[in-house]
């Protein structure tokens, strides 16, 4: 079980870098008003979410078995708030997603300050799912 809970933060630190960096790329894209930039943000962030899409199905998986192996029934008060903050990334995900197309049609609403308070969201996220894993209160 450790080797899956090693893999397991491996892969949530390619997941956290994707969380990390395209909203990043966003701030980058709101500015940019030049085709050439234009165009290379847009395969930046469609190569960039393909990784980060890997990485966090891989993490859910392995969080899955090992909650399954170690944590059930699933009675623990941290990890119950870990799992939901955990379900909060991915609908971030999710919407990170969305944006990419946005981007790629043309349809981008947002400012690059928008884009700046966006990002800080799975920093948050990631220190108190930390602190709960690490932590662990009762």
């Amino acid at each position: 079980m450790l080797w899956i809970k090693a893999f397991h933060v491996i892969f949530m630190v390619t997941w956290f870098a994707g969380l990390f960096y395209l909203p990043r790329l966003f701030v980058y894209h709101a500015d940019a008003h030049d085709p050439i930039g234009h165009e290379r943000l847009l395969v930046m962030e469609r190569k960039l979410y393909a990784i980060m899409t890997v990485g966090g199905i891989i993490t859910v998986l392995l969080g899955i078995w090992l909650v399954v192996g170690w944590h059930w029934p699933l009675v623990e008060t941290w990890l119950q708030i870990k799992l939901l903050l955990v379900a909060a990334l991915i609908v971030y995900h999710i919407v990170c997603g969305h944006l990419v197309q946005q981007f790629r049609r043309g349809e981008n609403r947002h400012s690059g300050v928008f884009y700046r308070w966006f990002n800080e969201f799975p920093a948050l996220i990631l220190v108190v799912v930390t602190l709960l894993a690490v932590l662990r209160p009762a």
